[in-house]
């Protein structure tokens, strides 16, 4: 069995799948997909998105504010309140972003600390977005403690120095679509390199669908092809790489467990 890590389910536009949330979820049941964990992008809409997903036991949600949202003006005890349900099982997503918005640094690097205050303070991991700021990222989680309560560097595309430097602060390294297309062979080296006990998988959907898919709308069903590909690259069978992601997945979200055992 797989799990979708990292997924925007409020975000899907499901008049083209199938009408319904609920036929979304049986699509990727129906691969083998078993848990997925539906992460926040803004406060605003946490409820909102934690409402739409409430009646699906194997869905999870994070909590957080994503680094380009910088017009979502939150304040840390707003943060911490939400994200101290049982419901919330990560902080984030989170993290630093350069290559779109490297005028909003300050703004960024401030959200990213309170961020990393919250989820050690809650024990809860973070998830990280990261482009274009490789050392300010691994230098903020280094300030902040951050290897206290781990978490995982998702829609990985960076280095395989800076995924070392990550993996060192008790993260994982999660790959989305991305990996599949055709400019991406840097990458492919990379996750070839990774070490199997800390790597996760991913759709990001509705964004980034893996080949042969691209163009289309990425749904969770699509992790089923981004994990076969992650497997051929590291030369082990798809069932190998779903068993050791989804044990990954569990023992980083381990919040998880404990709203199954409630």
């Amino acid at each position: 069995m797989l799990v979708d890590s990292h997924c925007h389910l409020d975000r899907l536009k499901l008049e083209e799948l199938g009408g319904s949330l609920d036929s979304v979820i049986a699509t990727a049941r129906a691969k083998n997909i078993e848990h997925f964990l539906c992460v926040c992008v803004t406060l605003n809409d946490f409820e909102k998105m934690a409402e739409i997903v409430a009646n699906y036991p194997d869905v999870s949600v994070s909590c957080g504010v994503h680094p380009l949202h910088k017009e979502d003006m939150f304040d840390k005890a707003d943060l911490l309140r939400l994200a101290n349900q049982d419901k919330v099982v990560a902080i984030g997503e989170t993290g630093l972003d350069y290559f779109y918005s490297e005028d909003t640094k300050p703004w960024q690097q401030q959200a990213f600390r309170q961020h990393c205050q919250v989820a050690v303070e809650l024990d809860k991991p973070l998830i990280i977005h990261t482009r274009d700021a490789r050392q300010d990222t691994i230098d903020i989680l280094k300030q902040e403690a951050a290897e206290k309560c781990g978490g995982v560097l998702h829609c990985f595309t960076e280095s395989l120095e800076m995924a070392k430097a990550a993996i060192d602060l008790n993260f994982y390294i999660s790959i989305s679509g991305i990996v599949t297309f055709g400019n991406a062979s840097e990458l492919r080296d990379v996750v070839r390199a990774l070490p199997l006990d800390r790597l996760l998988v991913e759709t990001d959907s509705p964004w980034l669908a893996p080949k042969p898919y691209r163009g289309k709308q990425n749904q969770p069903a699509y992790v089923h092809e981004v994990a076969q590909f992650v497997a051929d690259l590291k030369g082990i069978s798809l069932g190998q790489l779903a068993e050791i992601t989804t044990e990954n997945f569990y023992r980083l979200f381990k919040q998880i467990k404990l709203n199954r055992a409630a």
